[in-house]
């Protein structure tokens, strides 16, 4: 989840209240507080409200849950004539272009860095890493309108931010630092997405870079804003970007995108409307609150309302994440204070008793320890690549693993089903430290829809080799009073004849070996490793974990 820098001069100043009471509410807005220095503070917030990923956005927040300024915010868009005419021949390689232009902008450090930091926190969680969209920012005092999004060949050249020579896009995906990071995204493509003004000068490589001749200084007083994509990913970092210089004080102007089937007008910044029913709120908060509670909650979350037989709630454009009623029954719950609702005992009394579960992760957890390995805890979520390719295994959707329905991240679009692999990346992340290392960890995993409970360890060092793991599982497998034995195994993230099937009761429940070149390479790792896993589950009757 991103954390953001928020400097308390700078945050006071546009909240208009004390830093102290700053941060006595902030997180009551749903974040965490990592870490409170002398000049600024560290806010961890989840990837549902992307608007709070500015100190504008923290600030407009703030104002309307303490009151200083509450309701809904109309953010005017004037009508332009800047155009952007899109060639068809972009249609197949990224497809949707939306912009807007911000005059009078009151430059700064401070909002500079702003920009930058909300820009790439955008690029990570809407645009998931850039491949789904990318914000292109510039002066507009620089840029000849109108401006003609097109697909273009790798030949085709220009000078790249940070850089003072002409480059061709074949040598900025091989050699700038940004093109060497983000080529993945156009990986086997032979036409390449550009933004060329009137003077037939490119302003933009989307999703890679930038032109320098745009670049913006602290001299930029007019600003020009492009986002490329291929959803509505596009339209929702577009109003959350021009709703962020409107709050510094930005006028908006509007931009005429020219598809060769359409027109349209962008940004589109008018509210959006849901209905909700009292009832409904009622229900899922478990309380009742009055018409005027309700609509002061609602407006301290800065929306606008009605209040009928049914709720309309004004939708402001910034908020990304409202999908459902029950999106904005939560923010009622935030914008009512969660300090006054009142807990209640459950009306079912039972005595509670540990999971059988955690009692058999706990005594694990007591043998590896004993063993000489270090705990580790790494994330449930993942994706295919790490799960199978990296690890030269094969895997299908709802039968061998779970993929999430909207993941955030590229890299989270699956729910583990092996521990292991999250092993080899921690290892590959701290190579740095010394030799050797023994990591393990007890944890959950899901199998064809199943959650089941599996022991996973690793050993790397120089001379790591298939005899020491298979005396850590003897000694596993002793500890936890069980008959075993090895057959030879066809696991192919280990290496053939020094790898090994663990067998309890005639059925497999675990592998170990010597990890297999081509998997080490994939995680570059340079030293040998040996590793095992255990699904528990399997072997002991510890219930269900629903």
């Amino acid at each position: 989840m991103p954390v953001i820098t928020l400097y308390l001069n700078e945050l006071e100043k546009l909240v208009g209240e004390r830093k102290e009471k700053i941060i006595e509410k902030l997180p009551m807005l749903g974040c965490d507080i990592e870490r409170i220095e002398e000049d600024h503070i560290d806010v961890e917030f989840f990837p549902n409200r992307p608007d709070l990923y500015s100190v504008e956005g923290v600030a407009r927040a703030l104002r309307g849950f303490l009151g200083i300024e509450k309701g809904y915010k109309n953010y005017e868009v004037k009508r332009s004539n800047w155009k952007i005419f899109v060639d068809k021949s972009v249609s197949y390689v990224r497809p949707r272009i939306l912009g807007c232009v911000a005059k009078n902008v009151r430059m700064s450090d401070e909002l500079i860095r702003s920009l930058m930091e909300v820009q790439e926190d955008l690029h990570w969680t809407i645009g998931r890493n850039r491949r789904r969209m990318a914000i292109g920012i510039h002066d507009l005092s620089k840029v000849n309108f109108p401006l003609t999004y097109k697909a273009v060949d790798e030949s085709f050249s220009f000078i790249p931010l940070d850089f003072d020579k002409v480059m061709s896009v074949a040598e900025i995906l091989k050699e700038h630092p940004k093109g060497k990071l983000y080529s993945f995204i156009l990986e086997g493509k032979d036409r390449f997405p550009m933004i060329i003004d009137a003077k037939g000068e490119a302003i933009s490589f989307p999703p890679i870079i930038n032109a320098e001749k745009t670049r913006v200084t602290e001299n930029s007083r007019d600003l020009f804003i492009d986002v490329t994509g291929f959803d509505s990913s596009v339209d929702r970092a577009l109003n959350i970007v021009a709703c962020m210089l409107k709050d510094r004080g930005a006028e908006i102007e509007s931009l005429e995108i020219i598809y060769p089937e359409r027109v349209e007008i962008s940004p589109d910044l008018s509210a959006r409307e849901m209905e909700i029913d009292r009832k409904e709120i009622f229900e899922l908060l478990g309380f009742e609150m009055s018409e005027d509670e309700i609509k002061d909650a609602l407006e301290r979350m800065r929306y606008g309302c009605s209040i009928g037989e049914k709720i309309k709630v004004m939708i402001p454009p910034y908020r990304a994440d409202i999908m459902h009623p029950w999106d904005i029954i939560e923010d009622i719950a935030i914008g009512y204070g969660y300090e006054k609702i009142k807990p209640e005992y459950p009306r079912t009394l039972t005595v509670g008793a540990t999971h059988p579960w955690n009692d058999l992760r706990d005594a694990v957890k007591e043998i590896m320890i004993g063993l000489g390995f270090i705990e580790v805890i790494t994330f449930t979520l993942t994706n295919e690549k790490v799960m199978y390719e990296m690890m030269r295994r094969r895997g299908n959707a709802w039968i061998d693993y779970v993929p999430l329905m909207h993941p955030l991240t590229i890299d989270h679009t699956i729910v583990r089903t092996s521990i292991l692999p999250k092993l080899l990346e921690l290892l590959s992340q701290n190579k740095h430290h010394e030799m050797p290392q023994k990591i393990f960890e007890v944890g959950d995993v899901v199998v064809g829809c199943k959650n089941k409970l599996s022991l996973a360890a690793c050993i790397t060092h120089a001379k790591a080799n298939f005899s020491e793991v298979r005396s850590y599982v003897q000694a596993v497998m002793r500890e936890m009073n069980l008959k075993w034995k090895a057959i030879d195994s066809d696991d192919e993230t280990f290496i053939a004849g020094r790898r090994a099937d663990i067998v309890v009761e005639d059925k497999k429940v675990g592998v170990f070996g010597e990890v297999h070149p081509e998997v080490l390479e994939a995680f570059e790792l340079s030293l040998p490793v040996v590793a095992f896993e255990i699904t528990l589950s399997e072997i002991f009757d510890c219930g269900e974990l629903l």
